[in-house]
């Protein structure tokens, strides 16, 4: 099934979710790798991007000319969003996101960066002022990323997708829990059902989607277009592609294990050292490599050894050695 968006085809309809801080440049090429129909950059801040600031503009780096990479902007002023986006599109952006459905305090809160995220479905008409001022910015397809509302008595999503899809917004994603929730309980994909008979855009389906199972219930319960997974992919980019393998046929992946894990780990890790820097790239690649050993159940010792490791050189030696001996996940071997 392919989702058709301007000129860009986002095929299959499993999209990786944005999370601060992980889907960075490095960990977005390795799962658009793996096959991903959609890969969402991490959450900028639109007016460090327009001022220039250089991780902001890091983050959203590999958004420029690819087509199934979507760069997702934050914010409340409609002119700093609208002049982030056109600087976006200008370095060859094919997607624009914009982002209500962070639920972090930082973000929602007045006294952080001027509550937007998911603050902005308290103000469903502050709301639309920025989708009308992106969408009239750029040419490509702008999209919005959301919640099922503020708290249990105010789901609005349904209400605020259709005044976005009469907007020009392309494509609504909903997480299945309001803010208040932050990530607490179980994601409620029933409660998408009703953003989906909103609206005739494509609505995706976002939270608590780690596998093809949670996957295929998720869109049985929301009627939705596709799914979006966050944190089923971390130490495991291969998951989106067994998903859309699984639910649409498309080529089965080949999961890495033992010295093939290894060369995938180290492969990152030196992306992420080129990326960022030495010093700071081997402090942000650990949580990254702890995900990796968890998957593959390396003992405790080794993983706390690798995560404390200040040399890049005795990192990559270290996790050849533990990676190539490790169980592997326990799926992979009940499947073997």
């Amino acid at each position: 099934m392919t989702i058709a968006l301007a000129d860009a085809s986002l095929d299959p309809p499993v999209f990786l979710a944005p999370l601060a801080g992980i889907t960075d440049l490095p960990f977005r090429r390795i799962v658009a790798g793996f096959g991903a129909g959609l890969v969402v950059s991490e959450m900028i801040a639109s007016q460090e991007v327009v001022q220039g600031r250089p991780l902001a503009r890091a983050k959203a780096e590999l958004g420029f000319g690819e087509s199934a990479t979507s760069v997702q902007l934050a914010g409340r002023d409609p002119w700093w969003l609208a002049e982030a986006a056109r600087w976006c599109e200008g370095q060859g952006a094919r997607i624009i996101d914009i982002n209500m459905g962070c639920p972090a305090k930082k973000v929602t809160s007045a006294s952080g960066n001027g509550a937007c995220g998911s603050a902005l479905m308290r103000e469903p008409d502050l709301a639309l002022r920025l989708i009308e001022a992106v969408v009239q910015a750029v040419q490509v397809p702008v999209t919005v990323k959301m919640r099922l509302g503020w708290d249990d008595a105010s789901h609005n999503a349904a209400q605020i997708a259709a005044r976005a899809e009469a907007a020009g917004v392309r494509m609504v994603v909903v997480h299945g829990r309001t803010r208040c929730q932050f990530y607490t309980g179980q994601a409620d994909w029933a409660a998408i059902a009703p953003v989906v008979q909103a609206v005739r855009i494509p609505v995706i389906a976002n939270g608590d989607i780690t596998d093809a199972a949670t996957a295929r219930a998720a869109l049985a319960a929301s009627g939705a277009a596709g799914v979006m997974i966050g944190r089923g992919a971390q130490g495991r980019p291969w998951r989106l592609a067994q998903v859309a393998a699984e639910l649409w046929g498309a080529p089965t992946p080949q999961v890495p294990q033992g010295a093939a894990l290894a060369d995938l780990v180290v492969a990152h890790h030196d992306s992420m050292l080129a990326f960022y820097g030495t010093d700071l790239g081997l402090r942000v690649a650990r949580k990254h490599l702890g995900w990796y050993l968890d998957e593959a159940r390396a003992a405790a010792a080794d993983r706390a050894r690798i995560l404390t490791m200040t040399d890049a050189a005795t990192v990559r030696r270290s996790l050849r050695s533990v990676l190539a001996d490790a169980p592997g996940p326990l799926q992979e071997r009940r499947a073997a």
